[in-house]
């Protein structure tokens, strides 16, 4: 490839983030008489329901933060955040300091707090603010909420979990997943002993544990001491989770210096890559089954923009850190696929679900699960990871050639 392919990619990825996705959530989603954010957005970003989801809110909060400490000092990106964490420092907890999972339009509990990733994006939210506005009030919110992560790990669901004690126990890959990038969020607000202790058993557990070396993925549940467990849930694999995860862990040898650690994860997001890419249609697959019977999620074949904007950022840190040309060219095939499929250069922001033939099912731009998160941060990493690209050329480092 040429330096000129890097500044085209550049030039698109950073032009979308500004003009389209940004504007778009901007325009449509903030909620200026009761505070917070909406999410469930139509395709012209008209709202078509009220509920507020405490992890999008916090997601957004933790985007417009990133990019006022990262791109640009916006005053009006930095209004945005604080205008999200002012309605949840409100109206987010209940009286023990776990995060609700959703609350009515002007800020009343409308789910209770039994899903963790709330109080994980809500720490990662306040962390980011705190940064940009140098806050004490944040940074204790950011940490309490952190300790509570740490303290109900073992157990995250708590009294909401659902399984039968001491039958079919299972460890979940989300928690380490999210943590492994969670404490690289933090670790201006953690001390280095914590920050370092952390990655390196979130890295061990996921990389011993959850990687299945026989298929070279990473699969989603496994038993308490990382065994196989043959039950759907233990056949589960989501290939997104999975690449996702990986440029977390590519992020973490960094940290760590590792650098085994970066080209194994390379190497797996190829192996995942193979192992979930439609070959009839495009694009990944949703759900797989590890031992491919009847996957139990029905949308199991449903192509989601986040999988593939996750796999387009773990294909490209992937190339920037090992020069395997395989990574490049998965990296092509599913930028072509994805910029075909999901962005809505009329309205603005990306379709979130295509059927498996790649036509759009649901054409809403936000909704209970998706908001303003995997997208802009998708968009960021992308440029960034092009502009170190053509920088290596400018100064004539070797880049691989196809």
């Amino acid at each position: 490839m040429l330096k000129e392919d890097f500044t085209r990619y550049k030039k698109l990825y950073r032009e979308n983030l500004f003009d389209n996705v940004i504007p778009f959530w901007m325009t449509h989603s903030l909620d200026k008489r009761n505070g917070g954010y909406y999410s469930c957005l139509k395709t012209n970003g008209d709202v078509y329901d009220t509920e507020k989801l405490i992890w999008l809110q916090c997601r957004q909060v933790w985007t417009f933060a990133k990019f006022y400490n990262e791109i640009e000092r916006n005053t009006e990106w930095l209004n945005i955040a604080k205008h999200g964490a002012d309605f949840l420092e409100k109206h987010g907890r209940d009286k023990a300091g776990n995060w609700y999972f959703s609350l009515q339009e002007k800020g009343a509990p409308l789910i209770q707090p039994y899903n963790i990733f709330s109080d994980c994006f809500a720490a990662m939210a306040f962390s980011q603010l705190s940064k940009a506005l140098n806050n004490e009030n944040y940074t204790r919110i950011a940490k309490q909420t952190f300790e509570n992560i740490l303290l109900r790990q073992s157990n995250p669901k708590g009294t909401y979990n659902k399984s039968y004690p001491g039958t079919r126990e299972l460890k979940n890959l989300a928690l380490p997943m999210i943590l492994s990038n969670l404490v690289q969020e933090l670790s201006h607000i953690l001390d280095e002993t914590t920050v370092k202790d952390q990655l390196t058993s979130v890295k061990d557990l996921i990389i011993n544990q959850f990687y299945n070396a026989d298929k070279g993925i990473i699969v989603e549940n496994v038993g308490p001491n990382g065994e196989f467990v043959d039950s759907f849930a233990g056949r589960l694999v989501n290939p997104g989770h999975g690449l996702e995860t990986l440029w977390f862990l590519m992020d973490v040898g960094e940290k760590l210096k590792d650098p085994k650690l970066i080209e194994k994860c390379a190497n797996i997001v190829i192996s995942t890559l193979e192992y979930s890419w439609d070959k009839d249609h495009g694009g990944i697959f949703y759900f797989m089954d590890l031992k491919g019977n009847p996957p139990e999620q029905l949308e199991w074949d449903q192509k989601l923009w986040w999988p593939h904007i996750e796999a387009m950022i773990a294909c490209l840190k992937g190339f920037y850190h090992t020069q395997n040309p395989e990574l490049w060219q998965w990296f092509v095939k599913l930028h072509d696929y994805t910029w075909g499929k999901f962005v809505d250069e009329e309205h603005g922001e990306w379709f979130g679900y295509l059927s498996r033939e790649g036509k759009v099912t649901h054409d809403l731009k936000g909704g209970k699960w998706k908001g303003c998160f995997h997208v802009p941060r998708g968009l960021f990493n992308l440029w960034q990871l092009m502009d170190k690209l053509e920088k290596m050329q400018e100064k004539k480092v070797p880049i691989a050639q196809l």
